[in-house]
């Protein structure tokens, strides 16, 4: 079972508004490579893992991007919090409250609502981890781009520190991937399974 703690795992505090930097960020919230998508994913394949450690670090991962999630929501809720009528269409921020005002709704930047086909989940633990290295990948890339975007500090400082989380991420399931992999190789049956006498096989 899962702790929650009442605090974001990076604080957030902006004190400016500015819709057209929350249309961008927002794809990190419900964009195809954003943090609801890695959330599901990871605590989906975490069931058909085959190895109990592997299966821990998918929790413990898809349980950080749950975190990320809300510090995702946190900063596009500071940026659009009070916004005037005149803020709201001179930004083209209309568009998107028109359907959602100033509530926080999963979607990409181009405005593509989202949808669990963004991610797999196959029961195969080496393509599911080829998959989330991927994920993390393309989380980075998308903080990436969106750095070369926003540039108040205020702003870029809690992305800076998501996108060195998803290489952390990536790390530890190149980590997980690897002791599949040394598991498979028939040299290491033993060492990876005590339970078995090798002289009785």
């Amino acid at each position: 079972m899962f702790n929650y703690e009442k605090r974001l795992e990076y604080p957030v505090h902006i004190t400016r508004t500015d819709p057209k930097a929350a249309m961008v960020i927002i794809s990190q919230y419900g964009g195809p490579d954003g943090e609801a998508g890695a959330a599901l994913r990871y605590l989906s394949q975490r069931y058909s893992m085959e190895d109990r450690k592997v299966a821990g670090a998918l929790t413990d991962i898809g349980t950080e991007e749950l975190g990320h999630l809300e510090i995702v929501a946190t900063i596009i809720h500071q940026l659009t919090k009070d916004l005037t009528p005149e803020e709201i269409k001179a930004s083209g921020f209309d568009k998107y409250y028109i359907d959602h005002t100033l509530a926080i709704w999963p979607q990409a930047a181009s405005g593509e609502p989202f949808s669990a086909s963004q991610f797999q989940s196959t029961g195969d633990t080496i393509t599911d981890l080829y998959e989330d290295m991927a994920a993390e990948q393309k989380a980075r890339l998308t903080y990436d781009n969106i750095l070369r975007i926003v540039k108040d500090p205020e702003v870029a400082d809690p992305i800076r520190f998501l996108r060195m989380r998803e290489i952390v991420h990536f790390q530890r399931f190149g980590e997980c991937l690897r002791r599949i992999q040394d598991q498979r190789n028939p040299k290491n049956f033993y060492a990876y399974n005590p339970q078995i006498d090798k002289k009785k096989c």
